[in-house]
């Protein structure tokens, strides 16, 4: 049976958790305990706010697959955009004994069918997962694209600081720059990962809600925010954007975000020394950054300043087509064959062609017309001639 998560999941999903360390890297895996944690302490809250609609009403939504009253699998899965026409899978935890493929297939299918707005799904595995992409691939998931994880290093960071970043047009973010904003983020992608992003103007401006969850998190989390973007002048356009959280206690490195316009790529050492000297006011701690396989640019510079690889994943998506293929099967007896033969009937009177054998004058006269010599047409391709044909017609109207 599959249904959503409640409080007395909670001990089932974290024993499966636990026993997905061996397959998780050491990021992950503390990734996932505070993920727990971080469920346990707002579980209710989080329910309360699932009931009606509100900008945190998708913040945990997840399905368990249970049998009797054992927990077999959990799959979590939220919108990837304002309108909800793109979903994220953000993890899928199966039973270790138990048949992965099987739970895992009919976890994924029943938020298939039962999320009817999502056009799109996508989600990020690592390359070493083998389960994971045979489950993904055997449920019609496709490759999207490549990220790899880098992180730079205190001394590294403390090094990019000492530069001064010539960046003249800095500007903060408001959601006043929220068109600016999205065109940089159109031009920065490829049309297929633009079109199955589905991202518009209003998925880069903050509401007041948001605004508040966001402070509240930041204070809870001991994290600050900053971002800013690059403007051009002359195009009257934004060709860079940054954001970084600032880990203030120094216990993990901080996080940044990168968008760079493809015919700016020299933005990189800017922004980034830009970043490094935000980081100055805080705890010594590494810089962690993610570049995709269409922004070579973006891995040429971090490789040639020293920049540690620490993960490489794979972007994949799902279109909503391939719910044609899910679909229950229809019997052909159910089907009423003269409606559907119904398109193929001509839309009006067929037009009779200019040839014709018999003169409108004779017809009225007789039957048969004896064609004249002129008249004959042979066919040499089929070994027919239409010259004896025509005699032996003669012949029967002369008996006649």
């Amino acid at each position: 049976m599959i249904r959503p998560v409640q409080y007395r999941d909670l001990d089932g999903i974290e024993r499966i958790t636990q026993d997905s360390f061996t397959t998780l890297s050491p990021q992950q895996a503390n990734f996932a305990m505070e993920q727990m944690q971080w469920l346990r302490r707002w579980y209710g809250l989080l329910k309360f706010l699932s009931w009606f609609p509100n900008p945190l009403k998708y913040r945990f939504c997840g399905y368990v697959a249970e049998q009797g009253r054992t927990l077999l699998g959990m799959i979590q899965v939220s919108p990837f955009n304002r309108t909800r026409s793109t979903w994220r899978i953000d993890r899928v935890m199966l039973e270790r004994s138990g048949d992965k493929l099987g739970i895992g297939s009919q976890l994924l299918r029943h938020c298939f069918e039962s999320i009817l707005e999502a056009r799109t799904w996508i989600l990020e595995v690592n390359i070493n997962d083998i389960e994971g992409l045979a489950l993904y691939r055997q449920n019609g998931f496709q490759r999207l694209a490549e990220m790899t994880y880098w992180e730079i290093s205190p001394e590294l960071l403390g090094e990019l600081a000492q530069g001064e970043p010539d960046l003249p047009n800095l500007l903060p973010v408001s959601n006043a720059d929220a068109q600016l904003l999205y065109q940089l983020d159109t031009a920065s992608m490829p049309p297929l990962v633009r079109q199955v992003f589905d991202r518009h103007t209003h998925d880069f401006k903050t509401s007041l809600f948001g605004a508040i969850a966001d402070g509240i998190k930041q204070w809870a989390t001991k994290t600050e925010v900053v971002s800013g973007y690059v403007f051009e002048p002359q195009r009257k356009a934004a060709i860079g954007y940054f954001q970084i959280q600032l880990e203030r206690q120094g216990d993990t490195p901080h996080v940044a975000t990168l968008t760079v316009h493809p015919a700016y790529t020299w933005l990189y050492p800017e922004l980034l020394s830009q970043l490094a000297r935000i980081a100055q006011d805080f705890p010594q701690q590494g810089l962690r950054l993610a570049s995709s396989d269409y922004q070579p640019e973006r891995e040429e510079y971090l490789e040639s300043i020293g920049a540690k690889r620490i993960e490489h994943t794979l972007i994949m998506s799902r279109s909503v087509w391939h719910k044609l293929r899910e679909s229950k099967f229809v019997s052909l007896e159910g089907i009423q064959w003269p409606e559907v033969l119904q398109g193929l009937q001509p839309a009006r009177k067929p037009i009779p062609g200019g040839m014709s054998w018999v003169e409108p004058d004779t017809q009225k006269h007789s039957d048969r017309i004896v064609p004249n010599k002129s008249d004959i047409v042979s066919l040499p391709n089929k070994n027919l001639n239409l010259d004896a044909s025509c005699q032996s017609d003669s012949a029967d109207a002369h008996q006649e």
